[in-house]
């Protein structure tokens, strides 16, 4: 294309006369050709497409603002972008919304309407849902890269106590961190099983003795394992809660409220077996300490903190709520209607074992679970085949919203491997390309580029040249529209 400053495009009226409805361009789209008419361009005119129309007349800076190359011969404009993409946003041209067809990543799929000026307002309701979803799952490697990169970056101005507390806190909390770390994970998981089967076997009546007043007690052995896990349990909650960056958050979380239900009890029986039974008779003191030791149940909780399963399914029931209630109201009114009805036909029998309604409760419910204890059953026909109509409806109301509840548990160890998996490409990527102009990168310069780019939205410049499909708009203020989002399908 000759740059001359005298050219002048054929078939263009410098003047403005030409009519917009009479204006027809080609638009070439990574090797796409597609024609438009002013009529149904000007329906948008903040568009991109809309604004072509009216930029041959300002010349070659006004061409080249827009589009990546002219051909003023055919009146033709490339643009090197996404085919797929342009072919669903030009929609919005003929039918006024834009669906995202399959295969498309939702953020590539976004920057590409940005490119083209289309109001995310045109995309349907269900489209913006993936993107939603797609958002939130970088926003989550983001999150995970800052964190990681945190956890290698040692400020100099942090006083020696900090640092301290800082190695504290990673050194219990994320195994990952480093092989001590994951020593004290390992140590931990054991001491929580050890503990669980010390308070199972301390009930066998074959290993328990009896005191000098004849009742029985705990093995002065497995008394003195318990004790050791109590005190591994109390250093290790004290410790996390002196580390802890937010120590009222620490205290208030499910997790750590289980941490202190399991430590509890064991110093509240210490207190009253010790000073109780000058305050109470020695039998109510007792009674006490032994309901106290049956809420060493909730240690087995403490599993939960070193595994991802129990984690991901603790998340997919929250997630299914609306399939568990609608389990439970299947239930509520098979049970009322069943009871109901086999209390009615077993009334003329006269040894029922159906007395009353809210008796027969405890007969729908378990055959309609399918449990079928046998220790209410029905003695006439009628109440017979309303026993078999029963658990036949309740094979049915259990099995219909356990399909999606297993997808949500899935879904959601799926999606967290996946994130895993890309915060560790994420950081791979940042780090090699911060190693561009060294001969080699060590992570305490990883560490300094985290800490340059603290005061930006994520990361410094410096780690900007990383293009990878996560770092876009979220490691990044710079606007890349170039970059390996618009391939991926």
């Amino acid at each position: 294309i000759k740059m001359a400053g005298d050219f002048r495009f054929p078939d263009v009226d410098t003047e403005g006369s030409e009519k917009d409805e009479e204006t027809e361009i080609v638009v070439n789209v990574g090797g796409v050709r597609q024609v438009f008419y002013g009529d149904n361009l000007n329906q948008y005119p903040e568009t991109r497409l809309a604004e072509l129309i009216n930029c041959l007349s300002g010349g070659y800076d006004s061409i080249f603002s827009l589009c990546d190359d002219y051909d003023p011969g055919k009146k033709e404009f490339y643009f090197d972008r996404d085919p797929d993409a342009f072919k669903c946003i030009i929609d919005v041209y003929y039918f006024g919304e834009i669906h995202m067809k399959k295969g498309i990543c939702p953020i590539c799929f976004k920057n590409e309407m940005e490119f083209w000026k289309v109001d995310l307002k045109f995309l349907d309701d269900c489209c913006k849902t993936h993107l939603s979803e797609k958002k939130e799952e970088l926003e989550e490697i983001a999150r995970r890269v800052q964190l990681i990169l945190d956890d290698l970056g040692v400020d100099a101005s942090e006083s020696r106590w900090k640092r301290c507390q800082k190695y504290i806190w990673k050194f219990l909390e994320k195994p990952e961190s480093s092989y001590p770390a994951r020593v004290i994970a390992v140590l931990s998981f054991l001491f929580i099983l050890i503990s669980s089967v010390v308070m199972c076997v301390g009930t066998i009546p074959d290993l328990q003795v009896v005191d000098a007043e004849g009742n029985r007690m705990e093995h002065p052995t497995l008394d003195s394992i318990e004790t050791a896990c109590i005190g591994w349990f109390t250093m290790e909650y004290v410790l996390r809660l002196i580390s802890s960056p937010n120590k009222l958050h620490f205290a208030l979380s499910f997790m750590n409220i289980v941490d202190v239900l399991a430590i509890l009890p064991f110093y509240v029986s210490l207190t009253l077996t010790h000073l109780g039974a000058k305050l109470m008779e020695l039998s109510n003191v007792q009674q006490a300490v032994q309901a106290l030791r049956i809420m060493r149940i909730a240690r087995i909780f403490k599993l939960a903190r070193h595994s991802s399963g129990l984690q991901t399914l603790t998340y997919a029931l929250k997630r299914s709520f609306k399939e568990l209630g609608l389990l439970l109201m299947y239930l509520a009114v098979g049970i009322f209607v069943f009871s109901a009805l086999g209390y009615t036909m077993e009334q003329s029998h006269p040894e029922t074992l159906f007395k009353s309604i809210p008796q027969s409760f405890w007969w729908a419910i378990i055959t309609m679970t399918t449990v079928g204890y046998g220790d209410i059953y029905p003695k006439t026909t009628l109440g017979k085949l309303n026993a078999a109509i029963s658990f036949l409806c309740g094979v049915i109301a259990i099995a219909l919203p356990i399909h999606p509840i297993i997808n949500n548990f899935v879904r959601y160890y799926n999606k967290q491997r996946v994130l895993e998996t890309a915060a560790k490409h994420e950081l791979e990527l940042m780090e090699l390309n911060s190693a561009e102009g060294k001969a080699t990168s060590s992570k305490s310069e990883l560490a300094d580029l985290a800490r340059e780019g603290k005061e930006g939205p994520f990361y410094s410049s410096r780690l900007k040249v990383s293009h990878s499909d996560t770092f876009i708009h979220l490691l990044s203020e710079e606007k890349h529209y170039r970059t390996r989002l618009q391939s991926c399908k």
